[in-house]
């Protein structure tokens, strides 16, 4: 799972079970609705385990391997507002508008995890800030769940002929930016109001974060100009492995179904990954394309750019466990904060363990509004 950051604010990762002979289902993983990692391959309902393999570094067998963890209302409000009345809970700063709709925090560490997050997900796109074919001179863009801004920020720098507009639950996004790039504070569940449909709408990351996503594609259908272009990535939040120890019922396994079922006791939908292609296609687009790119946790694979990638998202899933887990095991499932600081022990652990070779599916889906529509 990789957190959440959405406008809602950017969110963390239905669901996917790869097994041994589909990796199209988790296996080794009890639930049905949990998250290997591998090559860039195109989503198929036919995908084979060897498209999601990925070839581990061989390892010693010390547990406390310090040199594996160091490697490793509708009305959109203009940010000049003062929507800025935060709640504290557990020490972390939580945004106000919309309190309840997004469930991480909005304070300068959760910024932090968010930008490194960006570059750990660009990384695994090959660096491309985009898939969808959208030109060399696109006009309109728009960032649903903008978080801190850095995926608009960037894109705006890229393509100076495009008005890039981003916006998010939370006014976390710097001041200065490219003349092209602007933020607003807006909940992307209610109704939208633009006054012009876009070139291009992008989300990435909103996970844990939407009530009604079906609702949300035919909102970005109705504002994506014919001819014009989506594309939303996404998660899944369980972990899996081809070939590592990672089993059922470890504490990783167990963390990933705590946190799964708190947040959709709260009406959100955790995994929407592999459910983006169905709502996309059901929303009206053709020319729909689905990459499904597992991401490794930690250090253990062979290939120099997965080994990267998966360091950084060791590093942020360490940097975000406490946060994401105090909100929802203690409001929502109930637990104690000592029960959870205990749990939080073992799964750090284990997301260090290069024997686990855990990984998690992440889902690029883009397709295209009708020229005719």
């Amino acid at each position: 799972m990789a957190s959440p950051a959405a406008g809602r604010d950017a969110g963390p990762a239905a669901a996917l079970a790869p097994s041994a002979n589909n990796p199209q289902q988790h296996p080794k993983s009890p639930h049905d609705d949990v998250g290997d990692v591998g090559p860039v391959v195109e989503a198929a309902p036919d995908t084979t385990t060897s498209d999601l393999q990925i070839e581990a570094e061989e390892v010693g067998t010390d547990d406390n391997d310090s040199a594996y963890a160091e490697s490793a209302q509708s009305i959109t409000t203009s940010l000049k507002s003062s929507i800025t009345s935060y709640k504290y809970e557990n020490g972390r700063r939580y945004h106000s508008f919309k309190d309840g709709s997004y469930y991480l925090p909005n304070d300068e560490d959760e910024n932090d995890r968010l930008d490194l997050f960006h570059h750990c997900l660009t990384l695994r796109c090959e660096g491309k800030l985009h898939y969808a074919p959208i030109g060399d001179n696109p006009q309109r863009m728009l960032d649903l769940g903008t978080g801190t801004g850095i995926w608009a920020i960037e894109m705006g720098d890229t393509y100076p002929s495009a008005d890039v507009l981003g916006n998010d639950l939370s006014p976390i996004q710097p001041s200065l930016v490219p003349p092209n790039v602007r933020f607003e504070v807006d909940d992307i569940e209610n109704e939208w109001v633009f006054s012009a449909p876009f070139d291009y709408i992008h989300a990435r990351y909103l996970a844990g974060s939407l009530k009604d996503w079906p609702r949300l594609l035919q909102q970005a259908y109705r504002f994506t100009k014919p001819g014009g272009w989506v594309e939303f990535q996404d998660f899944d939040m369980r972990f899996y492995t081809t070939s590592g120890e990672f089993r059922p019922g470890c504490a990783m396994d167990r963390w990933s179904a705590e946190i799964i079922a708190g947040i959709r006791s709260f009406g959100l939908e955790p995994e929407p990954g592999p459910l983006l292609e169905g709502w996309i296609r059901d929303a009206g687009f053709e020319n729909v394309s689905h990459k499904l790119l597992p991401i490794p946790v930690g250090t253990w694979p062979k290939n120099k750019r997965l080994k990267e990638i998966g360091a950084f998202d060791l590093v942020q899933f360490l940097d975000g466990l406490e946060a994401i887990s105090l909100r929802i095991l203690t409001t929502v499932r109930r637990w104690s904060p000592e029960e959870v600081q205990v749990l939080l022990v073992d799964v750090r652990k284990e997301l260090r363990d290069p024997r686990m070779q855990a990984q998690h599916n992440f889902h690029v889906v883009y397709a295209q509004r009708p020229l005719d529509s």
